[in-house]
């Protein structure tokens, strides 16, 4: 038997170099985003603002892709802890650093074909980029709310500019399915409303509310009250009282067996007819999935001055809309993911026509042991605004002037679930007011904010 010809010092110092950039990537950390929102939102649910707060230092301090999600989570421990201004000079910040990542950067989208997403900017989820906006409008409410009415605006046109620029390489327009958010013009109608003088405008964004969320069930009385010109009674002003209700939505690592199993069975036809064999397909594809958190708590009631004086409702469902528009993108996630499985593998079958490894038995097989170190060391990217809550839900009340003091307490669908917690709020005659609390579950986390003390 003729033995083959020793290794070529080419082929050594290829397979040691290979063999570099694999354990590079393979000790690169296996972490995810996940694992270290766990510790954030622990905090957070519990009510430890400093603390979740710390978390989120400690994982900025080093730096990298993730800073700007976990910016994200740091303007919602800044808002619910009564620091407004703060908040929203953050989200202003990351609002525009997520505009800018939007723009393709060829260096990173292929080194994430040799690595994984993890190496890219993150530009945020569809519905993260139009709640950045909303939650800007929130944050600018409850301390002078002079661009608050900017900031709806800006929810509209990004919903309306994410699916105009939504269709794929086939033409199909996955995002024409998308949800509208309807946070940004109920508060865009509100401001229009208080002017005593844009009545016409106000109908308009209510209108929008009423064909956005047909199910919310004080849409239709706000445009009636908008095209009749009424803001309030003489001697009275508006509460509205904003709620972020319930856990929010997060990302999790998922396989995707489909894939998986087609990638395999593609890999040994392959492998059977072509002159080198691939890695085998040992490595899982890994993909992230939106998940939706169960929730106990479905509202918030609320009182004045000891008396009930209704429940909020939902004008956003984060949670369906995330993962809605998830599920509507999700075959470009899985071709993704497939694209970077082929990408590596035809980089190892490349080597090896390069060195002639089917000479050299250890060195074809060291490429393939490679080749499945290599696939094996993905990991699904994971990062998501993880601190968003399941629901943002309002309650319009008119009050005389005056000042009030307003009990709110979450309620489960059948009984209340935790005890009362009050703020003493100012109503100014023919003016609006507003009110903000977050109710993840059955206790108040942060304060209560107020933009009339």
């Amino acid at each position: 038997m003729r033995a083959h010809p020793a290794p070529s010092s080419a082929c050594l110092r290829t397979l040691a170099g290979l063999g570099m950039v694999l354990c590079a990537v393979a000790l690169g950390g296996c972490a995810t985003y996940t694992d270290r929102l766990h510790e954030v939102r622990t905090a957070f649910y519990a009510g430890d603002m400093a603390g979740a707060e710390a978390a989120i230092e400690k994982h900025l301090k080093r730096g990298g892709p993730e800073a700007d999600v976990l910016k994200l989570e740091r303007s919602i421990v800044e808002l619910c802890d009564g620091r407004p201004q703060d908040a929203e000079r953050t989200l202003r910040e990351v609002r525009d650093r997520l505009d800018y990542l939007e723009q393709a950067d060829a260096g990173e989208q292929a080194l994430s074909m040799v690595t994984d997403d993890r190496v890219r900017g993150y530009a945020g989820e569809d519905y993260e980029k139009v709640l950045v906006r909303a939650l800007l409008a929130l944050a600018n409410l409850m301390h002078d709310g002079s661009d608050a009415g900017a900031y709806g605006l800006q929810v509209t046109r990004k919903q309306e500019e994410i699916i105009e620029k939504g269709a794929d390489e086939s033409g199909e327009n996955p995002k024409l399915a998308y949800k509208r958010v309807a946070l940004g013009a109920y508060i865009h109608g509100a401001l229009q409303e208080e002017s005593h003088l844009n009545y016409d405008d106000a109908a308009r964004s209510w209108a929008k509310v009423c064909s956005w969320e047909p199910d919310f069930p004080e849409g239709r009385r706000d445009l009636d009250r908008a095209v009749h010109g009424q803001h309030s009674r003489p001697g009275n002003g508006v509460l509205y009282v904003f709620t972020l209700v319930g856990r929010g939505p997060y990302k999790e690592e998922a396989i995707e067996l489909p894939s998986t199993v087609s990638l395999l069975i593609a890999d040994r036809i392959i492998s059977h007819n072509a002159e080198h064999t691939l890695p085998p397909n040992i490595a899982p594809i890994k993909v992230p999935v939106v998940v939706a958190s169960p929730n106990r708590v479905r509202a918030v009631g609320v009182s004045v001055d000891g008396r009930p004086a209704g429940t909020t409702e939902t004008i956003t469902d984060v949670g369906n809309l995330a993962v809605a528009q998830y599920e509507a993108i999700y075959p470009q996630v899985i071709a993704r993911a497939v694209v970077r499985r082929v990408v590596k593998k035809g980089i190892v079958y490349g080597v090896k026509e390069a060195v002639d490894a089917d000479n050299h038995s250890l060195l074809n097989f060291a490429l393939d042991a490679g080749g499945v170190l290599w696939e094996a060391s993905e990991s699904a990217d994971t990062r998501c605004w993880g601190l968003l809550p399941d629901r943002i839900q309002v309650l319009r009340l008119e009050l005389p002037a005056g000042e009030h003091r307003v009990g709110l307490h979450p309620a489960g669908a059948y009984s209340p679930l935790g005890p009362e917690h009050s703020a003493t709020v100012t109503i100014e005659d023919g003016r609006n007011s507003y009110m903000l609390a977050c109710f993840p579950d059955a206790q108040l986390v942060g304060r209560i904010l107020t933009s009339r003390p």
